[in-house]
């Protein structure tokens, strides 16, 4: 009869400590799978065409506009030459929104104050590396914007 019932206590015991296992794991796993998202990737974008033209940077205040480039975004502006210039628009240091300050002569992030000449050089703040330049050519009044070659 011990023996038995030592059989039937084992047997209770793997059945529970299965059941708390299946638990953990249940409740484990979807918060595994949130922490680190599936990889994603990423189409190969070498150009795109904007969907507006000069005049419509010309009308804004600063003379620029943001854009999508594949995944990441893109600043385009009237340089003080006259002629559009397009770079990333993502900080280098951590990724925020650079914007095009015309007054200044410079792209500048607001986040913490990093400054890039009109080529996309870091040249103060806490940026380390320089802004990706992109080549712009218009063909037929459309804007085509495509990686520096």
């Amino acid at each position: 009869m011990n023996e038995h019932t030592q059989d039937r206590r084992t047997f209770l015991q793997w059945i529970l400590r299965g059941g708390f296992a299946a638990l953990a794991a249940s409740i484990l796993y979807p918060v595994f799978r949130f922490l680190i998202p599936p990889k994603t990737v990423e189409a190969n974008v070498s150009q795109v065409k904007l969907p507006f033209t000069r005049a419509d940077i010309e009308a804004e205040p600063h003379k620029f506009k943001l854009f999508k480039f594949g995944r990441e975004m893109g600043i385009i502006f009237i340089a003080p030459n006259g002629e559009l210039d397009a770079l990333s628009a993502t900080c280098t240091h951590l990724s925020c929104t650079v914007q095009y300050r015309p007054d200044w002569q410079i792209i500048w992030c607001a986040c913490h104050n990093g400054k890039y000449d009109l080529n996309g050089k870091n040249i103060s703040g806490p940026p380390p590396r320089p802004l990706e330049k992109f080549a712009v050519n218009i063909v037929n009044d459309a804007i085509i914007v495509s990686k520096d070659a």
